[in-house]
């Protein structure tokens, strides 16, 4: 019997630890890696228990899913670690009304866990084929409230500023100016700051009137901020 159900398993190109129950691993990523640490935002917190992670990872990384790290999605890009996705989404403070920018739709998570929480979500993807999975996934997820583009997100998405909040979830050498243009007055950006390939640094940026304060937050990695040429 046991044999029967390792080749079932194989035959449906599935890792053994895939069989498991989705909905308690999340519970558990939830408790563990995010509540534990200390993220107490309500709607953050809903949203990450809502959220099908595993749905966002290649069927061959399912089974690591939620696990406490980044997972490859393919072309040199990850899915952040959940922990990441849930700080920065706090940072952002999302409420039911907000329109938000994120720059690297990457798999199209994070911005599916801004899209339990607000109003729209706009996302830009630069790599054509993430763009248009990201795009067919959160379509199939009932997702109305999200717009994936393919662009350069470096100058950000004019037609719907400004944006309450926006999320980068890639490494810029430094702050893109249109980026900061497009920011609510009152609004916050969330963006990891530095050199790619090396740890970089995490930082908030409010806009309020005319001033604009930074705030570095911590040791981060993630993949480079990828332009057109």
């Amino acid at each position: 019997m046991k044999a029967l159900l390792i080749f079932l398993l194989l035959a449906l190109n599935m890792h053994p630890a895939v069989a498991q129950n989705y909905d308690r691993m999340r519970e558990n990523m939830v408790r563990r890696q995010i509540r534990n640490r200390g993220i107490d935002h309500k709607p953050t917190l809903e949203a990450m228990l809502s959220v099908e992670r595993h749905l966002f990872v290649p069927a061959g990384q399912q089974a690591r899913a939620y696990d406490d790290g980044p997972v490859p999605i393919g072309y040199g890009q990850t899915i952040s670690q959940p922990y990441i996705v849930a700080y920065m989404t706090q940072l952002a403070d999302p409420k039911p009304g907000d329109r938000v920018l994120e720059i690297g739709a990457g798999s199209g998570y994070q911005a599916a866990v801004l899209g339990e929480i607000v109003e729209q979500v706009y996302t830009i993807e630069i790599i054509p084929e993430l763009a248009a999975r990201a795009r067919g996934l959160l379509r199939e997820l009932g997702y109305d409230n999200i717009e994936v583009l393919t662009g350069d997100g470096y100058y950000g998405l004019e037609k719907h500023a400004p944006y309450d909040a926006i999320v980068v979830t890639a490494a810029a050498e430094y702050i893109p100016p249109p980026l900061i243009a497009q920011l609510k007055d009152g609004g916050k950006m969330i963006i990891p700051v530095g050199s790619p390939f090396l740890v970089q640094t995490l930082m908030l940026i409010e806009k309020k009137g005319e001033r604009i304060t930074t705030t570095n937050l911590m040791p981060v990695r993630f993949v480079p901020f990828t332009r057109r040429n």
